[in-house]
């Protein structure tokens, strides 16, 4: 199985440069057999520009996750504040392997009636 996570386009930059090696969520994938993840870069590119694997997934209070992870999160501590402001728990995707595709692919193109996932979205086929 295979998921497509949407994330925004400076974001995608930095996990393709090596930058950001954990991408944080409010909400993870409750299926533990994924074996790549594909980057989709939302709004203005709305490609699929390549995909990781997972090194392992991490689950712990927003507190504890910057703490642990902080070095290779690729945002700043007020950007993780904001973005986990109210939640008790914070999840982080170890970024693994990264493939970046040569040519974008338009999901449009390979997926029939693709709309953008608000978070992630499971295909259960290579793109």
């Amino acid at each position: 199985m295979n998921v497509i996570l949407s994330i925004r386009p400076m974001f995608c930059q930095s996990i393709f440069e090596g930058k950001k090696v954990y991408e944080y969520r409010k909400r993870v994938f409750k299926r533990t057999d994924i074996d790549k993840v594909y980057i989709y870069a939302t709004k203005p590119i709305c490609k699929i520009m390549g995909y990781f694997t997972i090194a392992a997934m991490i689950e712990d209070s927003p507190n504890n996750m910057w703490k642990m992870t902080h070095e290779g999160s690729g945002i700043s501590k007020e950007y993780f504040d904001a973005y986990f402001r109210g939640c008790d728990m914070a999840h982080a995707i170890a970024i693994g392997e990264v493939i970046k595709f040569d040519t974008p692919i338009d999901p449009k193109e390979v997926i029939k009636n693709f709309t953008a996932p608000q978070n992630y979205r499971y295909v259960d086929y290579e793109i």
